[in-house]
């Protein structure tokens, strides 16, 4: 879609070339009107002093040269007559050995004469008497010089007209830019919100941007407040779980299941992953809280507090590392970032051997998310089943599909996609493919 500068210059440009056209056609139109009217008035005046000039003969009218002015003997001049008498022609000497077309009707001649040289002729005939009989008086004059200047005057007015109208196109971008400025402070704040840097948009921006901004800052406000309630019914959720866990938990040391040491441990070893995954939901919920609605997950500060917890949850000897560009940030939610990563890291650390490698790069126009185990492995047969079941990490422990299930949703919400590869550390790669979207984010790599 082009531009809206774009559109309004376009738009000008139109509108300023239909006027302008318009404007000079009639300027010229009315120009040309008021020459020719000019000029009517003095062939009119040559047309009567011609008329003047006959008088009566012994054979009939004459027409005395000596009276006549000297531009009609002198040949080419520019000027020139035909007098039609009943029976005979008088034609000027300028005229040489040119004929002069008696026009068809009296008056000015709308249309333009052929002179001796070619020459365009204002062409005016009048039809008086003289001593009783009937005269057609034919006068002309050259046009063409007026014709000339007034070709110049055209191109020196449509010269005039493209100076102008690239100066009105430059005053128009000017003001165009200068009236859109709101609407680009409003989209850097929009990135802000995206980065997590404000909760939202500036009020004060001109009135008809008010209604826009209000209603987005009134959105923001819905969203976070449904996000908050939602986090706090989790956590409420949680802690009304936490003292029937805790009487679960009880029972399943008493002394009566000590008969059954398999259902007890299984009861247990249950009990366990329940718990844990609550103590887990109820600390995002205590972080809900401090995270921006659209919070960035930067990973120079998110990826240690993670290993971290890793290393403490696996205190076997594992080496957990991780690879990621300097000031790398992930433009996607921080809670759910996290989400996927300790899904994918816990379960490579339960079946890893002694390594876990997390790397996350940049490709072209998509970021590339691998994480590496040395552990047994899937069979290749086996994997499209894993992703199938999607099956959680607190149901069940034995395979690689633990969690899988909360991170495929997350990863198809937001366009990407999900493999499992052989991973050059002889066990398991997850792969994770997530394309930058189209809508504006920033270079990922912010030193």
């Amino acid at each position: 879609m082009k531009s809206i500068q774009h559109r309004l210059s376009l738009g000008l440009i139109g509108v300023l070339l239909v006027v302008g056209l318009l404007l000079a056609q009639t300027s010229l139109w009315l120009f040309d009107l008021g020459l020719r009217r000019y000029f009517e008035v003095g062939l009119r005046n040559e047309a009567e002093s011609i008329l003047v000039s006959i008088a009566r003969g012994p054979q009939g009218l004459l027409l005395d040269p000596q009276r006549l002015a000297p531009s009609y003997v002198r040949p080419l001049s520019g000027h020139y007559y035909r007098v039609d008498a009943a029976d005979q022609v008088w034609r000027s000497r300028s005229l040489w050995d040119h004929e002069l077309v008696k026009p068809d009707q009296p008056g000015l001649q709308t249309a333009l004469g052929k002179g001796p040289k070619g020459q365009k002729l204002l062409v005016l005939r009048g039809d008086y008497r003289r001593f009783g009989q009937p005269l057609s008086i034919t006068v002309a004059e050259d046009y063409s010089p007026l014709l000339s200047s007034f070709r110049r005057m055209q191109y020196a007015g449509l010269g005039l007209g493209l100076a102008s109208l690239l100066l009105v196109l430059f005053l128009q971008r000017l003001t165009v830019r200068n009236a859109l400025r709101p609407l680009e402070q409003v989209r850097q704040q929009i990135a802000q919100l995206q980065d997590g840097q404000r909760g939202q948009l500036d009020a004060q921006v001109p009135q008809e941007l008010e209604p826009l901004v209000a209603q987005i800052n009134h959105l923001l406000s819905h969203t976070n407040d449904t996000l908050t309630r939602s986090r706090h019914a989790l956590g409420n959720l949680g802690h009304a779980l936490k003292t029937p866990l805790a009487v679960l938990i009880s029972l399943a040391g008493r002394s009566e299941l000590e008969a059954y040491p398999e259902l007890q441990a299984t009861l247990r070893e249950q009990l366990a992953q329940i718990n844990q995954r609550l103590a887990r939901e109820l600390a995002r919920a205590r972080l809900s809280g401090e995270v921006l609605p659209g919070a960035q997950f930067d990973c120079a500060t998110e990826l240690p507090g993670l290993f971290s917890t890793l290393a403490l949850i696996h205190p076997r000897d594992l080496q957990l590392s991780w690879q990621a560009a300097p000031g790398l940030r992930l433009p996607w939610d921080r809670e759910d970032l996290l989400e996927v990563l300790g899904n994918l890291l816990d379960n490579a650390c339960k079946w890893a051997a002694s390594t876990v490698q997390l790397q996350i790069s940049v490709m072209g126009g998509s970021f590339q998310l691998w994480v590496d185990d040395d552990g047994p492995g899937i069979e290749p047969s086996n994997r499209t089943a894993v992703l199938e079941r999607g099956t959680r990490l607190d149901e069940q422990v034995a395979g690689h599909g633990l969690g899988l299930g909360v991170v495929r949703d997350i990863v198809e919400a937001w366009g990407g996609s999900l493999q499992l590869q052989d991973s050059p550390l002889g066990g398991l790669r997850v792969a994770i493919e997530l394309r930058r979207s189209a809508g504006g984010q920033r270079n990922p790599a912010q030193g």
